[in-house]
């Protein structure tokens, strides 16, 4: 059964999937931060570097299975899998919305 994401979400899973890192960038505002694998990203142009980097450190599918809010973050389970030690995994972003863009995403296993 199929989740239905907010706009924004929806948009950078789409961005993601197609391996594009300026559209995941463009998904969030430009003073964003993205938080994964213990590191912090900010603003687009880190942002994009960090998306180039993974998309060619791991090949991978994310699949969206669960949502939640936890008080003004939206939480996404999704299962991850690819070229990747522990594959699959399963893990949790926490989004914060501004609008139809993200103002921060954070990461976690």
């Amino acid at each position: 059964m199929a989740i239905q994401l907010p706009k924004a979400i929806a948009a950078y899973f789409a961005a993601d999937k197609r391996g594009n890192a300026v559209e995941v960038s463009e998904c969030l505002v430009e003073t964003a931060f993205v938080k994964d694998e213990g590191e912090i990203y900010l603003g687009r142009d880190e942002i994009k570097g960090w998306k180039n980097k993974s998309s060619k450190k791991y090949h991978y599918t994310v699949e969206p299975f669960e949502i939640s809010t936890d008080d003004r973050r939206t939480v996404v389970s999704s299962r991850l899998a690819g070229s990747f030690p522990g594959s699959p995994v399963d893990l949790r972003y926490f989004f914060v919305l501004d609008g139809d863009l993200i103002q921060a995403l954070e990461i976690t296993g």
